[in-house]
């Protein structure tokens, strides 16, 4: 049986700079996003939120403002939160920062990073399935 040291200190995952786009340069170089893990339990108050049930019992789940919050959870430089990066794109809230300054492709590698830091497979709509039952 293994000893519970193992499991009162797990190794931890770092953050990881990722390349979402040669757009963004400082000295003729790209400038990488820094994007953390998600944990479970801030998965779990993000299903939580975006899970409505309405009167008669039907349950809906909002997957784009999920998707969109959990991204910008994850990222941890440039500093979403920055009311100047708000205020340069026009915008409220780092999710908002992120769908405004970023192309499709852009978004998608870096949704795709964040999910395979976490440990999510790129199939997430599996996991929100089953968190949801």
């Amino acid at each position: 049986m293994a000893s519970l040291s193992a499991f009162l200190h797990p190794e931890q995952t770092g953050n990881k700079e990722v390349i979402v786009s040669e757009r963004f340069k400082e000295n003729g170089k790209p400038v990488p996003f820094v994007i953390r893990p998600i944990t479970q339990k801030e998965n779990e108050e993000l299903l939580k939120k975006h899970r409505k049930v309405d009167k008669q019992g039907v349950e809906t789940f909002n997957r784009i403002n999920y998707n969109r919050e959990l991204t910008a959870l994850a990222v941890v430089e440039p500093d979403l939160n920055s009311a100047e990066l708000q205020n340069g794109f026009g915008v409220l809230g780092a999710a908002g920062v992120l769908s405004a300054m970023l192309y499709v492709g852009e978004y998608s590698a870096l949704m795709e990073a964040v999910q395979e830091l976490s440990g999510l497979d790129s199939d997430i709509n599996k996991d929100i399935d089953e968190a949801k039952n």
